[in-house]
């Protein structure tokens, strides 16, 4: 990395903070379950929805950031953030509340878009792996801090404001005000597109690299099982161990917690070992936590497994999507564009997952989830080194 770039990072590495943003969709769909009496079909809906906007909104952020540059497109991203956090401190009816979701996966599929590539425009290539994992390091703090917000807020701890759980809307609306100032005061040297910007069909016709389509499925996966176990593994807790959902919550932070302790050691982990025999380990761990939910009915075999896949599915993202840009160095925007788009994966799931866990309990959701990592078993041969 270069000398200028040591200081860039961490307004980027605040950024990726704001990114976590989005998993609070997945403890909050579990509150407003409870708060508008939803069944399982319907309270998925809200992930899935908060996902649905990387299928459209992605690969149109790779041409955008062609015409008015990856740190502008990251900036926008982040005001739109901000503007979904907002609605819910105003209202909390099924709409806003749908609203809401919406913008913040408007938001963050324009931030996922920009703020990776903007990364490897202060990253040398070799390091880009361990770098976006650092980020998510970063970014997955923010993931598990919001499940104890939400509880904190939801005991009555600031009874004044009379928020309940809901109390983690301003504090992290707060905290992505913060971040878009301390961006937009800090200049960063991006590298102009090579050759004339790809339209959408030229985008799209990437999926045709092989590498290319088989990175898309394996994002696909990796953020089904995330925001798949978010939901999830509180769900389970309450049917096997016959918990609250207060009591259940530390579920979705036990989750987090070891995907923060994953990003962080896979930091350094993808430095001094091959991407491939570490992304094996991770696809292992991942394969035994689905055999611990699907079986598990101790508290200590359920908290193992969700440890697992928190370790495990942490550093899955940044290999494959720095094999896909390191693969076409030459369209790394429009690559990106197609990468986070995979992200619709986090509708996929938690849909199929809803179904399937009202027709045979959470059983059914743990299946779905399995198919995932079996898929990601076969990918292991894309990887190179």
């Amino acid at each position: 990395m270069k000398t200028s770039s040591k200081l860039t990072i961490i307004p980027l590495m605040f950024c990726f903070f704001t990114m976590g943003f989005v998993d609070l969709v997945g403890i909050a769909s579990n509150y407003v379950k409870e708060d508008l009496n939803l069944n399982d079909a319907t309270a998925n809906l809200f992930p899935s929805l908060v996902f649905f906007w990387f299928l459209i909104f992605s690969v149109p952020t790779g041409m955008l950031m062609n015409k008015i540059g990856r740190k502008k497109t990251v900036l926008l991203s982040l005001v739109v953030t901000v503007v979904s956090l907002l609605l819910p401190i105003v209202g909390e009816s099924f709409g806003v509340m749908l609203a809401s979701f919406s913008l913040l996966g408007i938001g963050n599929a324009l931030m996922q878009t920009s703020l990776n590539p903007l990364v490897s425009a202060v990253t040398s290539g070799k390091n880009l792996a361990s770098t976006l994992t650092f980020g998510q390091f970063v970014k997955a703090i923010a993931s598990f801090m919001a499940p104890y917000i939400a509880m904190w807020g939801a005991i009555g701890a600031v009874p004044s404001l009379g928020m309940g759980w809901k109390m983690l809307f301003p504090i992290y609306m707060v905290i992505g005000i913060c971040a878009s100032i301390f961006l937009a005061g800090t200049p960063i040297d991006e590298e102009k597109p090579q050759g004339k910007a790809s339209g959408m069909g030229e985008c799209i016709s990437l999926l045709t690299r092989p590498i290319v389509l088989l990175s898309f499925v394996g994002i696909m996966c990796h953020v089904g099982i995330d925001v798949g176990t978010n939901t999830t593994a509180p769900k389970l807790l309450m049917e096997r161990l016959g918990w609250t959902l207060n009591e259940a919550a530390i579920a979705t932070s036990l989750y987090f917690i070891f995907r923060t302790i994953g990003c962080f050691t896979g930091s350094f982990f993808l430095r001094v070992m091959k991407p491939r025999t570490f992304f094996i380990i991770s696809i292992v761990m991942m394969a035994l936590s689905m055999a611990g939910m699907f079986v598990g009915e101790s508290k200590a075999m359920l908290y193992a497994a969700i440890a697992l896949v928190g370790y495990g599915n942490s550093n899955v993202f940044s290999i494959i999507f720095s094999q896909a840009l390191l693969a076409l160095p030459e369209k790394k925007n429009e690559v990106s564009g197609l990468m986070i788009m995979g992200l619709f994966g986090g509708t996929v799931f938690p849909l199929l997952m809803g179904f399937a866990s009202d027709a045979i309990g959470q059983i059914g959701a743990v299946l779905v989830m399995a198919v995932g990592v079996a898929y990601l078993f076969t990918y292991i041969g894309k990887i190179k080194m």
